[in-house]
């Protein structure tokens, strides 16, 4: 099937560049929210514990910022 207006090419050591930028801020893109997940887990786990022992919202929010807060000041 044909398209209905015609691609342009760049050429294909273009296209090649562009590929493999694309595939590493991906990657980087991955590794970052990786991490951000990794750093965070501690606190949700703590939050979904709170939630579940008290029914609140509210403390288990204040439990995640709180174990956020020392997993930052942890950190540096």
């Amino acid at each position: 099937m044909a398209f209905p207006f015609p691609l342009p090419s760049f050429g294909f050591v273009f296209e090649v560049i562009a590929l493999l930028l694309l595939l590493l801020i991906g990657v980087i893109i991955i590794i970052v929210i990786a991490k951000m997940l990794l750093f965070f887990l501690p606190a949700v786990i703590i939050a979904i514990v709170v939630w579940f022992l008290t029914g609140s919202g509210f403390w288990a929010g204040v439990a995640f910022l709180i174990i956020a807060f020392i997993s930052v000041t942890r950190r540096k």
